[in-house]
C-alpha cells in the first residue's frame, strides 16, 4: 500500500464518485478505478459501496479513511520537520487541548516564539482529554494541554500558572441565580449537564459526596460551548470551567461551586520525544512562561519544575 493510494482513496471518499475523484486528481478514471480493486484486493477488505450514482464507504472504508487520514498527517508533519531550514528556525507546531483561560499562557509563548521567528507556525486541535491523548501517542501533535485530573503517567509535563475554578453555567431567571455560589446541595434533584471524560465525573462525583449527594446527571458533553447551548434550551444546568462562556448580554450566568473546586492546567508531551527544533524552542519558551508558579511547602517557596512520572 503506497502513499499515492491513500491519497487516492481519500480523493474518491471526499468526491463520493470515482469519476469526480479522476477529474480532481488529473487521471484517467479507468486507472483510478483499477487502483482502488487493487487497493481492496491488497486489503481483502470491500471499502466501497458502488452506487448508480456515488460511492459510500463501508465499514472498513472508514476505518482506512480515518488511519489514511492520520497517516498522511504524521508523513506530512514529519517531512515538513526535516525540510526546515537547519540554519534559521522554522517549521510547524502541533498543540491540542481542551478548554481553559489557562491556554493563554501557551498562546503567549506561541506569540514569543513567531514574534522571533516568523517561519514557525502553530496548529490548534480542541478535542476532550481522549482525543487529544489520542493523537498525542500516535505523533499528530507534538504537546497535549491537559485540566487536571488527568492520568499522565506516560507523558512528562509542566504545570502552567493558571488555575480554573468549577461552577455551574444557568439561565439567569433560575432561583440559584440569585446565590453568590451553589452548594451540592442546592443542586440535589436536578438535570445536570457534565463533562463526559471520566476523570472529571471522578472528581466531580467525590465533591457531591462529600455532602451526601448523588448528581443526577442527564446529559454528557466534550465541549462547553454545546453545553451552553442545552442550558439555554432548557436541558438542565452545566457545570463546568469558569470564564469559558462570556455570559455578557446574554440569558445565561455562571455561579462558582461551594465548597470551592479548582482544575490546574498542564502542557504534556510524550516521554523521550524527539522534538523539533520548533517544538524544542516553544517548549523552553513556556518553560520561561510557567516560572512564576510557586507551591508553598514549609514556608519555604518552590519553583515547579517539569515533571516526569
Amino acid at each position: 500500500m503506497e502513499l499515492r493510494d491513500l491519497r487516492y482513496f481519500l480523493a474518491v471518499a471526499q468526491q463520493e464518485s470515482i469519476t469526480k475523484a479522476a477529474e480532481y486528481l488529473f487521471i484517467a478514471q479507468p486507472s483510478l478505478s483499477r487502483r482502488m480493486q487493487k487497493l481492496e484486493s491488497e486489503l481483502n477488505r470491500l471499502l466501497f459501496v458502488r452506487g448508480s450514482r456515488k460511492v459510500t464507504l463501508t465499514q472498513a472504508g472508514e476505518l482506512l479513511k480515518k488511519r489514511a487520514e492520520e497517516m498522511l498527517q504524521l508523513y506530512e508533519k514529519t517531512q515538513a520537520e526535516l525540510l526546515a531550514d537547519g540554519e534559521s528556525l522554522s517549521g510547524d507546531v502541533y498543540i491540542g487541548g481542551g478548554e481553559s483561560c489557562g491556554v493563554r499562557i501557551v498562546a503567549r509563548a506561541a506569540k514569543q516564539i513567531q514574534s522571533k521567528y516568523p517561519e514557525v507556525k502553530f496548529h490548534f486541535f480542541s478535542g476532550d482529554t481522549h482525543d487529544v491523548k489520542d493523537k498525542l501517542d500516535k505523533g499528530l501533535i507534538d504537546f497535549g494541554v491537559f485540566v487536571e485530573p488527568s492520568d499522565l503517567t506516560e507523558y512528562d509535563y509542566i504545570r502552567l500558572p493558571a488555575e480554573d475554578t468549577w461552577g455551574v453555567l444557568m439561565p439567569k431567571s433560575s432561583i440559584l441565580a440569585q446565590k453568590e455560589s451553589v452548594t451540592a446541595n442546592d443542586l440535589k434533584g436536578l438535570p445536570l449537564i457534565c463533562s463526559r471524560h471520566s476523570i472529571v465525573q471522578k472528581a466531580l462525583d467525590e465533591w457531591f459526596s462529600a455532602s451526601d449527594c448523588k448528581p443526577a446527571v442527564n446529559v454528557t458533553y466534550n465541549l462547553i460551548y454545546n453545553a451552553s447551548l442545552m442550558v439555554e434550551e432548557g436541558m438542565g444546568y452545566a457545570i463546568g470551567l469558569d470564564r469559558l462562556i462570556n455570559t455578557t448580554g446574554s440569558d445565561l450566568c455562571f455561579r462558582p461551586l461551594s465548597p470551592r473546586l479548582t482544575a490546574r492546567l498542564v502542557v504534556a508531551w510524550k516521554k523521550h520525544q524527539v522534538m523539533s527544533k520548533a517544538s524544542g524552542a516553544f517548549l523552553n519558551a513556556l518553560k520561561k512562561a510557567s516560572e512564576p508558579l510557586r507551591d508553598t511547602e514549609d514556608g519555604e517557596e518552590k519553583r515547579d519544575t517539569v515533571t516526569s512520572k
